[in-house]
């Protein structure tokens, strides 16, 4: 049994720290191509959410990795990672469902980036946070701060916006329809993001199962 479960870590470390290399490796290379075109600005390339969160979502499976082969557990650690989780379900839904349809955009300087970045680190960390589930459950409401941190990202975007003249995506550009069209857009993506949250936080370490389905409803407590 206890091989079994150290070969069950290994195999964790492994998956984290391969995906976490792959998202490093599609953010430098979209660095280094852009500075190769001679178009790269610093200021909009990393205030794209999708970037942000990409980073973030490689920083966590690193952080997650070192845990986990150090045998030691976190609160801090899980709540952060249970945030990644929620950010890369957010960049992932929202580019299926407003971006790619798009036509005359190239959100990527290289198109396997744009495969690694929207497609395959949403999944990657939606089977990271059900698979290695948190040792202690993130309730509901301590998650809603996970909330800030878009809700900064929608104010420092139409701030920036308004003096570099630049907006990372179309449906947060007040020339598309105003500020109006803004709004109900935003709002909407709120909406998704909390029952996102809700879902992610009902994966829980009082009981693992596997990849976490059996423990996702088990607690259905908000507190």
């Amino acid at each position: 049994m206890k091989k079994r479960n150290l070969d069950m870590t290994g195999a964790k470390v492994l998956f984290k720290v391969m995906f976490a290399l792959l998202v490093f490796a599609a953010i430098i290379t979209e660095i280094v191509v852009l500075l190769e075109r001679g178009i790269f600005n610093p200021g909009n390339f990393f205030s794209f959410f999708t970037v942000q969160s990409n980073i973030f979502a490689g920083a966590m499976l690193l952080l997650g990795a070192g845990y986990l082969l150090a045998g030691r557990s976190s609160r801090t650690v899980d709540f952060f990672r249970g945030a990644a989780t929620l950010y890369m379900l957010v960049t992932g839904i929202v580019f299926a469902i407003l971006l790619s349809g798009l036509e005359g955009i190239i959100f990527t300087a290289v198109p396997w980036d744009n495969i690694v970045l929207h497609y395959i680190m949403p999944l990657v960390m939606i089977v990271d946070w059900l698979w290695d589930t948190p040792s202690q459950t993130v309730t509901f409401r301590r998650a809603l701060k996970w909330l800030i941190y878009p809700i900064v990202f929608v104010g420092y975007t139409l701030i920036r916006g308004v003096f570099a003249n630049w907006y990372p995506y179309p449906f947060l550009d007040p020339a598309n329809g105003g500020y109006g069209s803004v709004a109900v857009v935003t709002i909407m993506i709120l909406l998704g993001g909390i029952v996102g949250l809700y879902l992610v936080t009902r994966v829980n370490g009082k009981k693992r199962g596997p990849l976490g389905l059996f423990t996702m409803f088990r607690d259905r407590s908000i507190t």
